[in-house]
């Protein structure tokens, strides 16, 4: 059935910086191509920085010098230039580049690009990183104040979550869970409504914005789970709803703080807004494409609810028994 069509298409060519919009994206199973081939690595920390814990990063902005070459990927990054909130340009093959993003992030930072596939060493958490990580710091990145209660993390794949337990990101990739993320307009209305205010798209960092012809409620992505998504060339397969961190709020070029946003998604939509989904073709998507939602078989959503159910008691006993003790 055809529900809408493709609005903007988005690509952020460094991690937690801005992006910018464009007109035509290749999908692969990595994702967008060309997103996300760089990052910058927090020297102290030994581990890719995230805007949740940096959010200056988020005010400067990223493009990349040339075309993204067909053959650009993990191990063959083409040069990209960072435009900083003073106005400075800087390229990737600038000396003084990681001397500008320190003193942008405030403590000693460095802009690594995307390593080839099998070699782990900028995903892998140390075991410091390892050892801190606590239901406090969850808490701390998603805006989760003590007296709420934690997102339902049953939603996702058991695969992932080893892979989270392990990697700051999947190895072969910058990005933080999914290859690809979409998000409706309404979604973004229904949040901006519960405010009284407009809110930019930038805030949620999609890479694909649909407009949709007759949404059939205020957050349509929720009903995709377990479906197949068509724009343009491309299939996806829709696994997940977007689990909202505290970035949204954050401040970016023309874009002040406001954290009443963090808030505004937890009440009216639960934490979570738009979906992550993994490609199932690989094909090109132009803004104007349309789009295309199958139905969830049934016997597939059954089994689904039951993983679901399975895990979210799971997790209820660590989340339980992890806060009792880190108190």
């Amino acid at each position: 059935m055809t529900i809408g069509r493709v609005a903007q298409l988005w690509h952020y060519p460094v991690k937690s910086l801005g992006g910018g919009p464009v007109e035509h994206v290749d999908i692969g199973a990595r994702g967008v191509h060309g997103d996300r081939l760089w990052a910058v690595r927090d020297v102290a920390r030994d581990v890719t920085a995230s805007a949740r814990r940096i959010p200056t990063l988020l005010t400067a902005t990223a493009r990349y010098v040339d075309p993204v070459p067909a053959d650009a990927g993990p191990g063959n990054v083409p040069e990209v230039e960072i435009t900083f909130p003073d106005g400075a340009v800087l390229t990737s093959s600038d000396g003084d580049v990681h001397a500008k993003l320190s003193q942008l992030a405030g403590r000693e930072v460095r802009l690594t690009a995307l390593p080839p596939v099998d070699d782990t060493s900028l995903h892998r958490l140390s075991h410091a990183e390892r050892a801190n990580m606590s239901v406090a710091s969850v808490r701390t990145d998603l805006g989760v104040s003590d007296d709420e209660k934690l997102p339902d993390f049953s939603m996702m794949r058991l695969t992932d979550l080893v892979t989270q337990a392990r990697y700051s990101t999947p190895p072969g990739s910058f990005v933080d869970s999914a290859p690809v993320h979409v998000l409706s307009a309404t979604s973004i209305a229904t949040v901006s409504a519960e405010l009284d205010t407009d809110l930019d798209v930038r805030r949620f960092r999609p890479n694909v914005l649909l407009v949709l012809a007759n949404p059939d409620d205020g957050l349509p992505e929720s009903r995709w789970l377990g479906a197949r998504l068509t724009l343009g060339a491309a299939a996806l397969d829709v696994r997940m709803p977007t689990i909202r961190c505290v970035v949204p709020s954050r401040a970016q070029p023309g874009l002040e703080v406001d954290r009443r946003i963090t808030r505004a998604v937890a009440q009216r939509a639960g934490r979570c807004l738009g979906v992550y989904c993994w490609v199932d073709t690989a094909g090109a998507v132009r803004v104007g494409d349309a789009v295309t939602v199958g139905s969830v078989a049934f016997p597939r959503r059954l089994l689904a609810d039951a993983g679901r159910r399975a895990k979210r008691f799971t997790f209820g006993l660590a989340a339980a028994a992890a806060e009792r003790f880190t108190r």
